[in-house]
């Protein structure tokens, strides 16, 4: 009898493992600045742990030209991981976001790598500039991605595309930073950012 009791048990545990899907635990938020006083820039934030465990992670990245000179214009130069800082996120607007499994997070994270001084960091404002770089993302994210030309460096209309083309599967915010904030717990609306370039002083 308590074997026959534990064993309809495990089926119904087994049973609901598999119509309730696995939540993970960090999300991925897509944001952009077009206008103001910066430069233009898209980029990503992560929020949240893994669900294989591990500290929480509260960061911000991007991708940018090292440095502002006529050679921008020319073809490649220099490019770099950037942490845009909580004042540059508090101008910028965010897009949507995306919760993301531990194999997705990781592969972002790869990416990250991918793209910094030990990958290959080289910046091309026409074929690898900032919205090539969240484009990248987007899709490790599991978002089916277009990458039109004439939106290439339309930083908010490249970012809403993906919002449309993924409808259903993201979560809509479009909101200013602030507005975003403010339906969030004290914790999310922070950044560690220990940046390694200020976002608002180079073009991306």
């Amino acid at each position: 009898m308590f074997r026959t009791l534990l064993r309809g048990l495990a089926l119904l545990l087994l049973a609901m493992g598999s119509v309730v899907p696995a939540q993970a635990a960090v999300t991925i938020t897509f944001w952009s600045q077009e206008f103001g006083q910066n430069f233009p820039h898209a980029f990503f934030t992560f929020s949240g742990a893994p669900d294989a465990g591990g500290s929480a992670v509260n960061e911000s990245y991007g991708f940018t030209a090292k440095a502002i000179t006529p050679a921008l214009l020319m073809g490649s130069v220099g490019g770099m991981i950037d942490r845009p800082k909580p004042s540059y996120i508090a101008k910028s607007n965010a897009h949507f976001s995306v919760v993301l499994t531990d194999a997705q997070y990781a592969s972002i994270r790869s990416l990250i790598d991918e793209w910094g001084e030990k990958g290959d960091s080289h910046y091309n404002l026409n074929r690898r500039n900032c919205v090539h770089f969240v484009a990248e993302a987007a899709r490790r994210s599991g978002l089916s991605v277009v990458e039109d030309k004439k939106l290439m460096k339309k930083l908010r209309s490249f970012i809403q595309s993906v919002e449309q083309a993924n409808a259903g599967r993201v979560t809509v915010i479009e909101m200013p930073a602030k507005a975003y904030f403010a339906t969030l717990p004290p914790p999310a609306a922070a950044n560690d950012n220990v940046p390694a370039v200020d976002a608002a002083t180079v073009p991306h």
